[in-house]
């Protein structure tokens, strides 16, 4: 494994040239870094956190994005170490609980705890002879006149610092970043963003194969099995709701998880005698929406690129076909020149927008509706006389839609 980190000094303060540097060793940095480097491509990958960690995170894989997996020579790891197939889509609100198959045609979803996926992820990418700077954070991007090199500055602990210079950067270190970056998403504080939150449980009571969707007054949520028994559950909820509902002196996770289980029967029931693995993760606010995939000379991919509403339970899914479409785009373009760069950048946003703009729309849809009381108490009802309601919903926002076979040119 070839790494650098603020606690190694071989290559830090040195300038090293690669064909590619990507900043953020999550599902897309990490998905883009792989293939690349399978095709012969020198590559940086760039990761301020130490592996393994917890993140905010539905931890959800549809089974679309396993011919990714397979590209990715993980396939047979993600496997051994996910969670059982999940065969229903479930939704819990008040006092309903309504079951459905997920959709057929393109295979069943898994789930895997971020603590061990980007791990998996970081060390296959290494194994590659991928140059892994972790952790060290970039801290400047500059891209040359004729927009075809980049250099990126790097700093880890210590004040120990690195310059990297790529023909391509990619920019894949999420929409929650905080590093002053020009890819960075303006920050903003207001009363309806919508913070995320994750926790784990053991013995709790749902049921093989099932993954819930959780609406409850002012958010929603899921629950999914990972690895080693462990339940996953996540969910979003607006800040002026959390300020609603919190006790003074209480944490903001514990305020949530006891908002869920008074709200909700089918989380109060699963639940029951549960045990958490670990506290509450908070993060946010959430960005949903489409964005420029390409700016400032700068590739973008996960949720940099574009972000669903996690009531869709497409984040990890969606992060590594686009770090997928990207590699594959990158891989047939002409960058030594800067006309083939706006070729390559206008070609992925192409094929950006085919793959995920429809689900993007269908999740605003649904959290907006997951949200409300009032919608709960009219749409529960007509979900359980028509569950297949629920399967139509999960095609929608993403379950069956396949990879294409090639990354398309009009």
């Amino acid at each position: 494994m070839t790494r650098h980190g603020s606690n190694e000094t071989t290559g830090i303060g040195d300038t090293s040239t690669f064909d590619a540097v990507v900043i953020g060793a999550g599902p897309a940095g990490s998905a883009s870094a792989i293939l690349l480097a399978e095709a012969g491509w020198r590559v940086a990958l760039v990761e301020r956190a130490r592996f393994p960690r917890r993140k905010v995170c539905g931890e959800f894989v549809s089974g679309t994005s396993r011919p990714v997996l397979r590209a990715l020579g993980l396939e047979a790891a993600f496997d051994r170490e996910a969670g059982p197939p999940v065969r229903r889509v479930v939704l819990m609100a008040g006092r309903h609980v309504v079951a459905a198959p997920m959709p057929a045609g393109a295979g069943l979803g898994r789930a895997l705890g971020r603590d061990r996926l980007d791990l998996l992820l970081a060390e296959r990418a290494a194994s590659l002879g991928v140059t892994l700077f972790q952790p060290m954070r970039a801290t400047g991007i500059e891209t040359d006149a004729r927009g075809t090199s980049t250099r990126i500055r790097l700093e880890g602990a210590a004040g120990h610092e690195a310059s990297i210079t790529a023909r391509v950067a990619i920019a894949a270190n999420g929409s929650w970043e905080r590093s002053n970056l020009p890819t960075d998403l303006p920050r903003r504080h207001e009363a309806r963003d919508e913070l995320g939150f994750k926790a784990h449980f053991r013995g709790d009571r749902l049921p093989a194969g099932d993954m819930p969707l959780l609406a409850f007054p002012g958010g929603y949520g899921g629950m999914v099995r990972v690895d080693d028994g462990r339940l996953s559950v996540s969910c979003c909820i607006r800040r002026d709701a959390l300020d609603h509902i919190r006790r003074e002196g209480e944490s903001a996770g514990v305020a949530v998880e006891r908002h869920l289980r008074a709200t909700t029967r089918g989380i109060a029931e699963t639940l029951a005698g549960a045990e958490p693995a670990g506290a509450w993760l908070a993060a946010g606010p959430i960005r949903p929406g489409l964005r420029p995939v390409h700016a400032d000379g700068v590739f973008r991919a996960g949720n940099l690129a574009g972000e669903a509403h996690p009531v869709v339970a497409e984040g990890i899914s969606m992060a590594l076909q686009s770090g997928w479409l990207l590699a594959r785009v990158l891989l047939e373009a002409d960058l030594d020149a800067a006309s083939g760069h706006e070729a390559a950048a206008e070609r992925y946003a192409r094929a950006y927008r085919r793959q995920f703009a429809g689900r993007i729309r269908a999740a605003g849809l649904f959290a907006a509706l997951a949200r409300r009381p009032s919608a709960h108490r009219a749409l529960a009802p007509l979900l359980v006389r028509a569950p297949v309601l629920l399967s139509f919903g999960a095609r929608l926002s993403g379950k069956a839609r396949a990879l294409p076979e090639t990354v398309p040119y009009g």
